[in-house]
């Protein structure tokens, strides 16, 4: 029996990268994952809009998927002041990092965040979409 899943309200991408963008925003629309897929290019632009949704009240994401490697601000610098922040007291947000080179010092590094579930390679693919929504989102 074939369980079909909401979608979710928001999902955020954050990344620089164009095409990785436009290819999992893609696919996320093709899967129906969420009602809006928002693009943020680097840490800095997430975080103004994370900040904006708690002082007033715009859509929080659901889940964001988080490049590490950025310039202006790189995904380690966004969990830091996502954490000083306290901006994960706003809701059960789930944060995936997304990574095309991922060194087992930047794994490492990842397990100290809670707010961080697990790591994916770019792009994302069908499958990976489908396992986060049943992993995260379906109702037991």
């Amino acid at each position: 029996m074939k369980t079909q899943l909401e979608p979710l309200d928001l999902i955020m991408l954050v990344d620089d990268d164009d095409t990785t963008n436009f290819v999992n925003k893609r696919l996320l629309t093709k899967l129906g994952a969420a009602k809006e897929v928002l693009i943020k290019k680097n840490g800095a632009e997430a975080l103004e809009y994370l900040q904006k949704s708690a002082q007033e009240g715009v859509a929080y994401p659901d889940l964001i998927f988080l490049d590490i490697k950025m310039p202006v601000m790189d995904g380690f610098s966004f969990l830091d002041e996502y954490h000083n922040q306290a901006l994960f007291e706003n809701g059960s947000m789930i944060i995936l990092m997304l990574t095309s080179s991922a060194s087992f010092y930047d794994l490492e590094r990842l397990k100290g965040y809670t707010s961080v579930k697990k790591h994916f390679s770019k792009a994302l693919t069908e499958n990976d979409v489908k396992e986060i929504l049943i992993d995260y989102y379906q109702k037991h």
